[in-house]
C-alpha cells in the first residue's frame, strides 16, 4: 500500500482530465467514477468517452476498449510466471483486474514469487486515487469556467505527448510511424470516402493497421534473448573445453 501512493497521486492528477472528458460526453459523476473504477486506463477511458460522446454503438465501443486495452492481456502472461503455480482461478481473475501499467510495473519487479496481495495492495490505494481523480474532473468541470474547463481538457493531450516525445527523439524509426500515424488519422478524417467510417472504426482500423505494419516492418528484437545468447555460448564453448580435457 505504501509503493501504492505515489501511483494513487499521479493518478489523482491525470484522472481529473478524463473527468473533463466524462463530463463531455454526457456522463454524470457517479457514472463517469463507476467507469473509472472498472476501466482504469487512461487511453482505454479517454476512447470510450470520446465514442460514448459521437454517440458510436456498443459493438464499436466494445471492439475499441479490446484493442485499446489489448496490451494487459500480454501483461497477465507475465505476472502469471510469477505467481505461485497452485494460485486458484478466482485469485488471478482479481489479479488481472487489478493490473495497470504502474501496477504492473512495481509486480514484476517484486523480488522471487509474486504475492498477490502485494498488488491488491498497490491498486487498494491506486484505484481511490484514480476514481477520486474522474468524480473531481466531472464535479469541476461543472463548477469553473468553460474557459477553464476547455484549458484543463487539453491536459490529456499534454500526457500522450510527454509519452511520445521522448522515444520518438531516440528512435528515428518510431518518429516516422507517429507521423504517418498522424497523416493516416488527417486522411480517413477529411478526405472521401474514408471520411465516411465511423469515428470508432476508424481508430480501430487505424490502430491495428498500423501497429502490424509496424511489427512487420519494423520488428523489436528481444533484448533479454540477446543478452542471454552471449552467455550461452560461452557456456558452450566452456562445455567443450571441458569435454576435450576429459577426453
Amino acid at each position: 500500500m505504501r509503493n501504492g501512493v505515489p501511483i494513487a497521486l499521479g493518478y489523482l492528477a491525470v484522472s481529473f482530465s478524463l473527468g473533463i472528458a466524462a463530463k463531455n460526453a454526457g456522463l454524470s459523476a457517479p457514472l463517469a467514477s463507476l467507469a473509472s473504477l472498472l476501466c482504469m486506463a487512461s487511453a482505454g477511458e479517454f476512447a470510450g468517452f470520446t465514442l460514448i460522446a459521437a454517440s458510436a454503438g456498443l459493438l464499436e465501443l466494445a471492439i475499441m476498449e479490446f484493442v485499446i486495452n489489448a496490451r494487459y492481456m500480454l501483461m497477465s502472461c507475465v505476472l502469471s510466471q510469477k505467481i505461485p503455480a497452485d494460485t486458484s482461478l478466482i485469485k488471478r481473475l482479481v489479479l488481472g483486474l487489478t493490473i495497470t501499467d504502474e501496477i504492473f510495473a512495481i509486480s514484476v519487479a517484486f523480488p522471487g514469487r509474486l504475492n498477490i496481495f502485494y498488488s491488491l495492495g498497490a491498486y487498494a490505494v491506486a484505484a481511490p486515487g484514480w476514481t477520486l481523480g474522474t468524480c473531481l474532473g466531472v464535479v469541476m468541470g461543472n463548477l469553473l469556467p468553460a474557459n477553464v474547463v476547455t484549458a484543463l481538457s487539453v491536459g490529456l493531450y499534454g500526457m500522450f505527448i510527454a509519452i511520445i516525445i521522448p522515444p520518438a527523439k531516440k528512435s528515428r524509426i518510431l518518429l516516422g510511424l507517429i507521423v504517418v500515424s498522424m497523416l493516416a488519422s488527417a486522411l480517413f478524417t477529411y478526405v472521401p470516402p474514408f471520411s465516411g467510417i465511423g469515428s470508432g472504426f476508424r481508430v480501430i482500423i487505424l490502430t491495428v493497421a498500423l501497429s502490424l505494419g509496424a511489427a512487420l516492418l519494423f520488428p523489436v528484437k528481444d533484448t533479454e534473448e540477446e543478452a542471454k545468447q552471449p552467455e550461452m555460448e560461452s557456456s558452450e564453448i566452456l562445455n567443450r573445453r571441458e569435454e576435450q580435457s576429459n577426453a
